[in-house]
């Protein structure tokens, strides 16, 4: 009499959820290490023997043209730093910018075509879920402290950048032709957003497309 075939343990594939949360922090840590890897020497920056006062507003222009162009990935960095920081000494607003990204992320990104939303034993579709973030995200940003802390971080970020580009003198850095000179702060910001979260949302896009 043969003996019984024990049960064989396979490991099984993530489940969609987890591996779309993998994809989405390795493009963003791909995105800090591309901007890492582009950012100038920091001394630079600051080097004091290269501020002066620039002579006219033409000038100045120029100046926070060409210093942005240079000091583009170091700009960000800055920003980025100075959001972070205003975002953890205000706990409760981190609190609701977390909980938004986390309704958009679980409730409509990573949530699959075929399994809809159910909350009291009412089914949602997409399109009332979709409604239902949209409404909340305006509420959290436009009601709460969250948009007036974005704003005024992003703001205070941006006069900074403009005030060292316009007092740093530019004569001294070797700028590439083939750089994108009016890209812009926000632009770039929202490129490094946007390419984190590409791949996953577009995935999820096309399976609501085809259902």
């Amino acid at each position: 009499m043969s003996s019984p075939l024990l049960p064989t343990s396979t490991p099984g594939s993530d489940p969609p959820v987890l591996s779309s949360l993998r994809l989405l922090a390795s493009r963003v840590l791909a995105s800090i290490r591309h901007a890492s890897a582009d950012a100038r020497p920091w001394t630079e920056l600051v080097d004091r023997s290269a501020f002066s006062r620039p002579p006219s507003l033409s000038e100045a222009a120029s100046r926070v043209r060409k210093n942005f162009t240079y000091f583009r990935a170091n700009y960000t960095t800055l920003v980025a730093i100075l959001l972070a920081a205003s975002l953890i000494t205000h706990p409760f607003t981190l609190f609701l910018l977390a909980s938004l990204a986390a309704s958009w992320l679980f409730l409509y990104v990573f949530r699959q075509a075929d399994q809809p939303l159910v909350i009291a034993g009412r089914t949602f579709s997409d399109l009332e879920t979709l409604g239902m973030l949209c409404l909340s995200t305006i509420i959290v940003m436009f009601m709460t402290s969250v948009g007036s802390l974005l704003m005024s971080t992003l703001a205070l970020g941006t006069m900074a950048v403009a005030i060292h580009g316009a007092f740093r003198a530019p004569e001294d850095l070797f700028l590439e032709e083939q750089e994108a000179i009016g890209s812009g702060l926000f632009a770039f910001f929202n490129q490094t957003a946007s390419n984190a979260a590409a791949s996953a949302i577009a995935t999820s896009a096309m399976s609501r497309v085809r259902a």
